[in-house]
């Protein structure tokens, strides 16, 4: 999995506008926000995959039978619908509180 998603980010990192060598401040931090939400993606499906192995999986094979699909299936869509709800309802409290500020 390391490498997978923009493993090439880190390349354009210090060549910020062409400003004969200045750095953009913009520019970095868009960079590492789009660093972050990769890690965050890669973190994401690491466990996503760790759970339903472990949950889905009794004897690892060379195929896995239907039951399995489906388990698997199943168990992935449970965790991103609950991955998602969980992301709005943070989101949701993290604009209240910038709000409130």
């Amino acid at each position: 999995m390391e490498g997978g998603f923009g493993s090439d980010f880190g390349s354009d990192f210090g060549s910020g506008g062409g400003g004969g060598g200045k750095l953009d401040p913009g520019l970095i931090m868009e960079q590492v926000k789009v660093q972050i939400a990769v890690a965050n993606a890669q973190e994401l499906l690491q466990r996503m995959t760790d759970k339903c192995f472990r949950k889905c999986i009794g004897k690892p094979g060379g195929a896995l039978d239907n039951s399995e699909q489906k388990c698997i299936a199943m168990c992935m869509d449970r965790y991103m619908d609950a991955w998602n709800t969980v992301s709005r309802a943070y989101n949701s409290r993290l604009q209240r509180e910038r709000a409130n500020m």
